[in-house]
Order: structure tokens, then sequence, then C-alpha cells
């Protein structure tokens, strides 16, 4: 069975509720074996903003597999990592992201 790694970054919501949502799915219903989602560009200020759809999508998500990554390096630059903080787990994905792949997960793109 397949492990994948959604990576969201588009700043669209309705791109980003899309990979949310079959993430949680995938997850929910045994699709896949693991799935991760991280959160890397545009997606995150949308978060820091409160944005209810992508909130609650994201509370979804949690309920089921545990808060998803974003990059604090992003935040870090952006400025808005306090705002992130209790939403998502902040952690510098760059490396993070070459270990999920070397891990064979399939990365999936939003």
């Amino acid at each position: 069975m397949a492990r994948v790694l959604v990576i969201i970054s588009s700043q669209s919501v309705e791109k980003a509720l899309t990979g949310l949502m079959w993430a949680t799915n995938a997850f929910k219903n045994r699709w896949v074996e693991d799935v991760e989602v991280i959160f890397f560009g545009p997606v995150e200020r949308l978060i820091a903003e409160g944005n209810e759809r992508l909130m609650h999508a994201i509370i979804e998500y949690s309920g089921i597999k545990g808060r998803p990554l974003a990059c604090r390096r992003i935040a870090e630059k952006e400025g808005y990592e306090d705002k992130l903080e209790g939403k998502v787990n902040l952690v510098y994905v760059g490396s993070l992201i070459g270990n999920y792949l070397e891990e064979n997960y399939v990365p999936m793109v939003f």
C-alpha cells in the first residue's frame, strides 16, 4: 500500500482544500498506508489569517492524523509564525521532504 506526502502550497483556498480533503479521506478510509501533509509557501498566509474553510479542514485532518506540518522558515521570513502556532506544527521542511521521498512516499502537490 502506498505512503503519500501531500504538499499544499497554493494560495487558492479551493486547491488547498482539495489536497487536505484528499489526505483526510485517504487516511480515514485506508486508501493508503500513511499520509503526511506539509503546508509550504503561500498557503501558510491563509492559515495565519485564519481562513475559516481551511481551518475547519485542518481541524478535521488533525482529529484523524494529528496536526499537519508547515514550513517554519517561510513563517519566520513572512513574520507570522506566532499566528501559526497551535494551528499546525512548524518545522524546517526542506530536509524533511527529502527524507519522506527517500522513504518512498509518493508526492502529491496542490
